[in-house]
């Protein structure tokens, strides 16, 4: 099983999503942007390398928020969410079609790649509130 990493960024109660380029694997579909984490490295450690090679950006990685299994043929993949906070940098599109920021209760209506769907159904679930440990526009699930 390869272990992943996504996360979560959120601006002004916003939620970033990212599409993925057409003819790739699950082109075109949305996603928490992250990736695979590679030996010797944590999963925190993978999504700052991840965020700046994908984004241009730098970011803190907070807590971790759930996992969620993908399955598919030879595929089989454990998603990891974690919080991440922009600290700095203009994100640039290397890897992505288009970013987007989204309210939380839109989420669902993107076509987002599977582990992401039940990750995103899983926090709305659990009703998101503001964390009052965060920096403005960052909301956290409730316990």
């Amino acid at each position: 099983m390869q272990l992943v990493t996504a996360a979560l960024i959120e601006k002004d109660g916003l939620i970033l999503l990212a599409r993925r380029k057409r003819g790739k694997h699950m082109g075109a579909k949305w996603e928490f942007p992250g990736g695979k984490v590679d030996p010797g490295e944590t999963p925190e450690q993978c999504l700052r390398r991840e965020l700046l090679e994908e984004f241009s950006i730098q970011t803190r990685v907070g807590e971790f928020l759930g996992s969620a299994d993908y399955h598919e043929g030879h595929i089989h993949l454990e998603v990891r969410l974690y919080r991440a906070e922009h600290l700095d940098g203009e994100f640039q599109l290397h890897v992505h079609e288009e970013i987007r920021w989204v309210r939380p209760e839109r989420l669902l209506e993107f076509d987002l790649v599977e582990s992401d769907r039940r990750l995103a159904r899983r926090l709305l679930q659990s009703g998101m509130r503001p964390d009052p440990g965060l920096p403005p526009g960052l909301t956290a699930p409730q316990s």
